[in-house]
């Protein structure tokens, strides 16, 4: 039995109500081209998605994206800095806080309508402080549309790699997307969920039956796994990532722009939020020591907030109410260590 609620407005609407003005739509496709350039191979640079787990407060992460802008401007030879505001939180047992979509204020009950008025404002405010569009999970393909304009970078997680909506969806996003490895940690259903992501697609999305045209830059992101007892398994290591690169030479030329974002936490460091600056400088190590494993490793993911480590409850301004995170000074001198050695 489904209780009806609200009723939530179309995204056409809610776009309409709260647009994205001219002045950033240019910014946003300035920094769409610099992402796409990288996983394409046509640029050098090195994408950098770094924030924290989840973002639950707006003000917190305003003054860390600034502080990122900031920092953007010592690095952009170098690095595409990318936000990570993900206002949609994965639960693995299905209840708890959900992020700011759902639940704008983590203290207080669901309210979606009003979560999507205030991650929008959130994404507006953000690219204006700081010039810097971000990256968000597309966890529920349908939330999608309501922040389409505003992304210029798309994760899918480890238990949605799988799901075909998020790879028919994946097919008709025109930015990056990174698909997650499973939880299992299976390479080849992480390289089958990118190629179906690439390939053109005829489904039903909304109220419509749409076609895509396939989305050249979805890629692989790598993010540990968990075996059978529930123990991690980092993959960040050379030995993993040559896998996948072998994964992408054996499709001959059907997969393409080979690609792998590492993601240093999650089941990479079991959470353990300092163990991201090790994980970082061992792969950055590697791809001085291989081209072909410099060649697909294209960036990190790093979770990072304004104070290191967690809490349970909104105290501490700029502390993860989820997973654990790098602190700013340890993230800023991780950047800058990551361009100087990119």
């Amino acid at each position: 039995m489904f209780e009806k609620q609200i009723a939530i407005p179309s995204a056409e609407e809610i776009l309409s109500a709260q647009p994205l003005p001219r002045s950033l739509r240019e910014v946003k496709a300035r920094r769409d081209a610099l992402a796409k350039a990288v996983i394409a191979g046509e640029s050098d640079k090195l994408i950098v998605i770094v924030g924290p787990c989840s973002a639950h407060e707006s003000a917190p992460v305003l003054e860390y994206v600034s502080r990122l802008g900031r920092l953007n401007e010592r690095v952009s030879d170098k690095l595409v800095l990318i936000p990570r505001i993900y206002t949609n939180k994965p639960r693995t047992k299905g209840v708890g806080y959900k992020g700011m979509f759902s639940q704008p204020d983590p203290e207080n009950k669901e309210d979606i309508l009003r979560g999507i008025r205030t991650i929008r404002d959130l994404h507006l405010r953000a690219i204006d402080i700081s010039g810097l569009s971000a990256a968000d999970e597309m966890l529920y393909p349908e939330n999608y549309p309501y922040v389409e304009d505003l992304l210029t970078y798309v994760a899918v997680g480890a238990r949605s790699s799988e799901n075909q909506m998020h790879r028919l969806v994946a097919s008709g996003i025109e930015l990056p997307v990174g698909i997650k490895n499973p939880m299992s940690g299976s390479i080849p259903v992480l390289l089958n969920s990118i190629y179906a992501a690439q390939s053109p697609q005829v489904f039903k999305y909304g109220a419509w039956q749409v076609a895509t045209g396939g989305n050249p830059f979805a890629h692989a992101v790598l993010r540990g796994g968990v075996d059978l007892y529930g123990n991690d398994i980092p993959n960040f290591h050379y030995e993993t990532v040559m896998r996948v690169w072998e994964g992408y030479e054996k499709s001959e030329g059907e997969l393409k722009h080979p690609a792998i974002v590492i993601d240093a936490n999650h089941s990479n460091s079991g959470k353990r939020f300092r163990q991201q600056i090790r994980i970082v400088e061992e792969v950055l190590q590697n791809r001085g020591y291989d081209r072909d494993f410099k060649r697909i490793v294209k960036g990190f993911m790093i979770e990072s907030f304004l104070e290191e480590g967690c809490q349970q409850h909104d105290v501490v301004f700029g502390k993860s109410i989820t997973d654990p995170c790098l602190g700013w000074a340890d993230t800023e001198r991780l950047i800058l260590d990551i361009a100087e050695k990119a």
